[in-house]
């Protein structure tokens, strides 16, 4: 199984083809190289685990009847993995059950072969960007939790308070100490946080709680 917690991911992002039609992959290569795609085609989701490197930026194409695992029950496969990478589904014998459960489970598209260029290119494209912004969203709200963990534990109270619209009185009168002393933790708060205004806190609060909030399965 690939390992999800590489240190250093490579700028170029890549199309992972998972096809077992000979022909079709080597379609497909072609017309990704020629629009200078880093591209790796698998003939299996077994082979694509033991060799993909997940922790790249990029997406999957991915077809629907496939030896062993279906290219749909490997989408629940990939989410259980922690794989977040989108997915454009391919298929030769879709129907609208088969879409409709691809969708809600969070493709990119579903495309039915035979497809024109134009159309695996704007998929691809979607796909892309869709997982840009995944991992630029991820790097900010890293970059906040990083920023949180170097507030004292009396500090992260305080901030708390800030951001659930608490005066200075009303939060030292909750915590027990001075309202000086509720300033000096207030000052220190801002400046770690890297926040000049209350609202630019509270935004930095959220992304936090959205962080540290337990996912419910």
């Amino acid at each position: 199984m690939p390992d999800m917690r590489k240190a250093k991911e490579p700028s170029a992002p890549v199309v992972f083809i998972v096809d077992d039609d000979v022909s079709m992959r080597e379609a497909l290569t072609d017309l990704f190289r020629s629009m200078k795609f880093d591209i790796e085609a698998f003939e299996s989701t077994a082979t694509f685990l033991e060799k993909a490197d997940l922790s790249r930026p990029g997406c999957i194409l991915l077809d629907v009847r496939l030896p062993g695992v279906s290219g749909l029950d490997f989408q629940v496969q990939l989410e259980s993995i922690g794989s977040k990478m989108p997915v454009v589904f391919m298929t030769g014998f879709g129907d609208i059950p088969m879409s409709v459960r691809a969708m809600k489970a969070g493709a990119v598209d579903f495309l039915t072969k035979p497809f024109k260029e134009q159309d695996i290119l704007d998929a691809v494209s979607t796909a892309m960007e869709r997982d840009a912004q995944r991992r630029r969203q991820n790097a900010q709200s890293a970059a906040v939790v990083s920023l949180a963990e170097t507030l004292t534990p009396r500090e992260r109270e305080v901030m708390d308070a800030v951001v659930r619209g608490l005066m200075n009185k009303q939060i030292a009168f909750e915590l027990g100490i001075s309202e000086v002393t509720v300033k000096l933790h207030r000052g220190n708060v801002m400046r770690k946080m890297e926040v000049r205004s209350v609202a630019d806190l509270v935004r930095k609060a959220e992304v936090l709680g959205a962080r540290e909030r337990p996912t419910v399965s």
